[in-house]
């Protein structure tokens, strides 16, 4: 590839849930309470906690809008056009998005060494759960059984799908973590939102979630934060929901917004709340949140550090750059992430195949032009090889 000699790690690939991956292994008892399948005017959509779902118009993809349509759009859509014009560009679901031998042949023909793998629908779904915990954990138990069945935790060292972590119960927490290290898992995921359990929303650096922290430290496996429906709201400046509407693309709107103001306050709080203190071996990386929120972000932990003077064990900036990883949108400013996080703490992520990533992941590689050999390999390899597996695999 044109910007390093060597293959490239994806921090930030997709894959397209099966039909039945909601319900495969789900107890039939708690259906009417987790996800079902309803066919309403000749579509199917899907009904969660007893209410038809339209926050994905079709959650079957097929057919699906194709990878990186809107990526001249987020370039400064020099066509101007409406989002919606360049989502009519559709296709028949490709076999690399639901099957992990096909998706391995697209790896070699992307020139991708392996990639992190990453739910789509299984993103959005806690938050329109969230009042019922049990229905939570009975979901995603049922949601990472049906992955490892499909996809395994870490195919052939090269596909790493990341079973989905819910914090609504804690021991159920660190049950369902212990499985998935026994099942091979090399990176773990969760929303970026406080954790809605029996005694109501809870911070997850709640001292109650300490022995889930404790031993996804000890496993030395990452946690990824990685961007979904968090459940923030507008206030009534717009419509709240996670769905299609494309509000914020058509026309300004602060709900573009909410993906980064959920990823700022999630890793603030980690850091305010000292969990990095408590277990400094702890590795975060934020993943599909953008970057833009750094520089702010790093101005209030300054801030927090001079106004709580003996608070901190160390210079907070300091804390939040050794544990925390940033995987920066392709639009974003990445010469600035670099200048704020250091080139070791930013990792290349393509959003393949969703419609605001790249048409092909390595299209990322032009925005690192301006960079050294080295610090291009760190970001597009080294960085994400080295939190899977260890800097001994460097």
């Amino acid at each position: 590839m044109a910007a390093t000699d060597s293959l490239a790690f994806d921090a930030d690939n997709h894959y397209y849930e099966a039909l039945d991956a909601f319900t495969r292994h789900l107890d039939r008892r708690l259906a009417p309470r987790a996800v079902q399948w309803a066919e309403i005017d000749g579509r199917r959509y899907h009904v969660i906690a007893g209410r038809v779902s339209r926050a994905v118009v079709n959650p079957t993809f097929d057919p699906v809008a194709k990878p990186g349509v809107l990526s001249n759009y987020f370039r400064g859509n020099p066509e101007g056009k409406s989002p919606l014009e360049y989502l009519r560009q559709r296709e028949p679901i490709r076999a690399e998005y639901r099957d992990r031998e096909a998706r391995l042949r697209t790896l070699d023909e992307q020139g991708l060494e392996a990639v992190w793998l990453f739910p789509t629908l299984g993103m959005i779904y806690e938050e329109l759960l969230k009042h019922d915990p049990v229905a939570v954990v009975a979901t995603f138990r049922a949601f990472n059984r049906w992955l490892d069945e499909d996809w395994g935790f870490a195919f052939r060292d090269r596909i790493f799908a990341a079973p989905y972590l819910t914090l609504a119960d804690p021991d159920e927490a660190v049950r369902e973590l212990e499985w998935a290290l026994s099942r091979g898992a090399r990176v773990v995921v969760m929303r970026p939102a406080p954790a809605w359990t029996a005694a109501g929303p809870r911070s997850p650096a709640d001292p109650v979630f300490d022995p889930f922290w404790a031993r996804l430290a000890e496993s030395g496996v990452p946690l990824v934060a990685h961007a979904g429906d968090s459940g923030y709201t507008t206030h009534g400046y717009e419509s709240d929901g996670f769905g299609a509407s494309f509000e914020g693309y058509g026309r300004p709107s602060i709900k573009s917004w909410n993906i980064e103001r959920a990823a700022h306050d999630f890793l603030a709080t980690l850091v305010f709340q000292k969990l990095f203190e408590r277990f400094p071996k702890l590795r975060v990386a934020s993943v599909e949140n953008g970057s833009e929120f750094l520089a702010d972000l790093f101005r209030k932990l300054r801030s927090s550090g001079r106004r709580h003077p003996g608070y901190y064990a160390e210079d907070p900036v300091l804390t939040f750059r050794r544990c925390v990883w940033i995987n920066p949108f392709w639009e974003d400013d990445v010469k600035e992430v670099v200048s704020l996080m250091g080139a070791e703490r930013v990792i290349f992520g393509s959003d393949w195949p969703h419609i605001e990533g790249m048409p092909r992941p390595l299209d990322y590689a032009a925005e690192l032009v301006g960079f050294d050999p080295e610090t291009r390999r760190r970001i597009l390899r080294d960085n994400t090889r080295e939190l899977t597996w260890g800097a001994r695999e460097r």
